[in-house]
């Protein structure tokens, strides 16, 4: 928070005279002016204010009364982050939250590492590894830092340092209520298809194409009610074929996991 303070005045005013040209780091794709810690503080605040939100509406699983749920959700997402491959593995807090609702199948990221999964989608899926596929999807968007690029270019950087500092309540209502319908650029969402793959083959376990069941399924689902995933992360028709070649070329699609944590999980649901 200090650093924050200390750069609000200059990073506000080179983004509001230079358009966001300026840049204090690059990471990776596309020019982003936070540092993790500055990541790390406004994701705590997207966090608070999210699990505030659907607490309210009665629809937050908390942790403490729902223990065979999280035990359960929590062995897959630790295989994940475990892989030996995420960048902010030991920098990040990297929690995981359930939102109870069945109509809704979707997963979204906030910076920092707070990852938040639909019980709809949960139960829409067929098998672990899917659900392994997606969250190492979600979770290479808050590693790989697109969540802060693209809040940044959505709400400008003189917003999103106004949330830090407590200053904007108002607006951090509606970055926490819009998260889930951010949309990302294909660049953004190709490059976590990418590191799903390299997530899930660093775990020695899913075969590590399992993003592209998740894919698969939603196509031959078509019209009949494919997930709101697919509103957000838009699903070009190569995607699966990408996936797949990348997963090759690691020879990791062909493990068979079993799904004991995932049926766990949606028995709790």
């Amino acid at each position: 928070m200090r650093n924050f303070l200390k750069k609000t005045g200059i990073l506000a005013g080179l983004a509001l005279t230079l358009g966001g040209a300026a840049s204090c780091s690059k990471d990776g794709d596309g020019v982003l002016l936070f540092s993790i810690e500055d990541d790390k503080a406004l994701g705590e605040q997207v966090a608070a204010q999210t699990d505030s939100t659907f607490r309210a509406k009665g629809q937050l699983l908390e942790p403490g009364s729902n223990p065979q749920a999280y035990a359960a959700l929590n062995k897959i997402v630790l295989r994940v982050l475990n892989s030996g491959k995420l960048q902010y593995r030991n920098e990040f807090p990297w929690d995981v939250k359930i939102i109870k609702d069945d109509q809704t199948r979707n997963a979204f990221a906030t910076p920092g590492g707070h990852i938040y999964v639909y019980s709809g989608l949960i139960k829409y899926l067929d098998n672990e590894t899917q659900l392994a596929g997606v969250i190492g999807h979600e979770i290479a968007h808050a590693d790989r830092r697109h969540t802060s690029r693209q809040l940044q270019q959505q709400y400008g950087i003189s917003v999103l340092l106004s949330l830090v500092l407590g200053d904007n309540q108002n607006a951090l209502i509606d970055v926490a209520n819009g998260l889930g319908q951010l949309k990302f650029s294909r660049d953004y969402e190709v490059e976590a298809d990418d590191y799903s793959v390299e997530y899930l083959n660093g775990t020695n376990y899913y075969a590590c194409d399992g993003a592209a069941g998740f894919f698969i399924k939603s196509q031959n689902d078509g019209q009949a009610g494919p997930p709101e995933f697919l509103s957000t992360h838009p699903n070009p028709g190569n995607r699966v074929q990408s996936i797949q070649a990348k997963a090759d070329q690691l020879n990791c699609r062909n493990r068979t996991a079993g799904s004991d944590d995932f049926n766990q999980l949606r028995n709790a649901l």
